[in-house]
């Protein structure tokens, strides 16, 4: 297998590109003062467009698909688990004979406990995925940033479980989330397929998007919340239904996570040793 460009300790390469804008600005200025303040404008533009393509790697390491080099796919499900979605997916997932990563909120983890023991009862992988999925994390302080990850890791302590992959909420990240993650113990995972569903807003054609984008070593991004449109639940699983008998005429295995980037996404802990 290749190694992956998201293994821990990778330096990422908006260190080396700050380092190279700031020499040649330097030597810029002195070739006239004004020329030297346009490595630093690009450099800024990179990192602010890196932010919301964190799959590059730019700012962070991360990993945003497999390396198996196998005709092979993994699922996600983002921002459950929900009462209104989760038992019929894991019904779905069980008749197909796969089994996902599902990356939760702390909040709705506790609230919804039973979904949680469910999803690992199952055979399930589990995920941090921030506490209240706020779309504006990565612009809140660092303290914040930390809080909502290192609750999350907590919480799910209770179900003898210590996440060791984050998503971060809607994809984007900053170059401040590689030290909280350092902190916690997690690594980032990104995904390489999506439909653009907005959260399951955009139903419509979601298993042809995803069919005609996918290829082998595919991180496939999904979400587990109730949709926010006219098809219903109803609706939203068969268009799940179809990716996965869609994948499968593809000849396309589908994966756990843990499988495809060859690390644990999650491990088991004794609850009274994790509260410690």
């Amino acid at each position: 297998m290749k190694e992956d460009r998201g293994k821990m300790g990778t330096i990422p390469p908006a260190l080396t590109a700050g380092l190279a804008a700031m020499l040649l600005a330097l030597v810029l200025a002195f070739v006239r003062v004004e020329w030297a303040a346009v490595p630093l404008f690009i450099f800024v533009v990179l990192c602010v467009a890196a932010a919301f393509h964190p799959e590059y790697g730019f700012i962070l390491p991360v990993v945003s698909r497999g390396r198996t080099e196998r005709s092979a796919v993994a699922l996600t499900f983002d921002d459950g688990p929900d009462p209104a979605t989760t038992p019929a997916l894991l019904q779905l997932l069980d008749r197909h004979g796969i089994r996902g990563a599902f990356f939760v909120t702390g909040e709705r983890a506790g609230q919804y406990g039973h979904l949680i023991s469910a999803i690992l009862e199952r055979g399930h992988d589990i995920g941090n995925h921030s506490y209240s999925h706020d779309p504006l994390l990565m612009l809140r302080r660092t303290e914040r940033l930390l809080r909502e990850i290192a609750s999350t890791q907590t919480l799910l302590h209770r179900f003898d479980i210590s996440p060791l992959a984050f998503r971060p909420p809607v994809g984007i990240a900053n170059s401040k989330l590689a030290n909280v993650l350092r902190k916690v113990g997690l690594y980032c995972v990104i995904f390489s397929c999506r439909a653009g569903d907005f959260g399951n807003r955009r139903i419509h054609g979601l298993a042809g998007k995803i069919l005609k984008r996918v290829k082998a070593d595919d991180i496939i991004l999904l979400h587990d919340v109730r949709p926010r449109s006219t098809v219903g639940v109803e609706g939203w699983l068969r268009e799940v239904d179809l990716i996965l008998v869609g994948l499968k005429n593809k000849g396309l295995e589908v994966i756990p996570l843990s499988e495809l980037i060859a690390r644990p996404v999650m491990v088991k802990v004794d609850r009274l040793k994790a509260e410690e």
